[in-house]
């Protein structure tokens, strides 16, 4: 390689030979003790920019590679086991496309020995696994009465497959109501057998989505109360089970009862 001074200056002989300098003279290697076989050629590669027919102001959104555990938490047992819950307190949780809130509610009453005398969940959707959870927590007792809202979507895509599993499933002794309505809700509110008001909210079904989720566990009387009051106008005007009914010989006991006590 030989470098050239400007044309536009007169060179003479003893110009030109000190022109013709070899690369290797220039001793280069004693720049910041790199050598020339230490450079990579292909940074400085610069490659052409996509040619559209038009411009256009809108850019192809980036794919950001997920790093290796950015995420608080991608099992919710392990979750359970380590979140403590004092009183008044709130915690603010991040998940990976892995979690289960579902599980997460199981792991949650057992791991804390809480049973509910009342749980209300509204969610888009869920699954079967989910509602084997349920069933498990209301036929051991850890959950006294359940209330479930699913979405007007969820229940018309599921009315012939996993609609029926759920009446069957969870429909245990009057202690089960499922209620119906155009809601986009992701709660879960209860209250413990010792008087704790607990409700979770955020983004996340009961069921994996493959997303990143967050949500919030929290003891909050008043936004208890508040979803309570709320929730409860839906489960009455939506609810599709209707009270027991009473067969003919409970019936005519109670007509019986009535009317010798009046």
């Amino acid at each position: 390689m030989k470098i050239k001074k400007r044309q536009n200056q007169p060179e003479t002989d003893e110009q030109e030979q000190e022109a013709a300098l070899e690369l290797e003279d220039l001793q280069l290697s004693d720049i910041g003790g790199m050598e020339l076989a230490d450079i990579d050629s292909t940074l400085f590669d610069v490659q052409e920019e996509e040619k559209y027919a038009e411009e256009t102001r809108y850019l192809k959104p980036r794919i950001y590679r997920k790093p290796e555990g950015f995420f608080m938490y991608d099992n919710a047992l392990k979750l359970a086991k380590e979140l403590r819950l004092n009183p008044q307190e709130r915690a603010e949780v991040l998940v990976n496309g892995s979690f289960i809130f579902g599980d997460f509610i199981e792991a949650y009453l057992l791991q804390h020995k809480a049973c509910c005398e009342r749980m209300t969940i509204t969610t888009l959707s869920l699954n079967e696994n989910n509602v084997d959870s349920l069933h498990n927590l209301i036929t051991h007792g850890w959950i006294k009465h359940l209330d479930l809202i699913v979405s007007h979507y969820f229940y018309s895509m599921e009315r012939h497959k996993l609609i029926p599993y759920i009446y069957r499933e969870l429909d245990i002794d009057d202690r089960f109501q499922l209620s119906v309505a155009f809601i986009h809700t992701k709660t879960v509110q209860f209250e413990t057998l010792g008087g704790r008001k607990i409700v979770m909210h955020g983004s996340a079904n009961l069921r994996s989505s493959g997303n990143v989720e967050q949500f919030t566990i929290e003891e909050n009387p008043d936004l208890y109360d508040f979803y309570d009051e709320a929730f409860g106008r839906i489960i009455e005007r939506y609810a599709t089970i209707c009270p027991k009914v009473q067969n003919r010989s409970e019936m005519w006991k109670e007509i019986i009862t009535k009317k010798f006590n009046d």
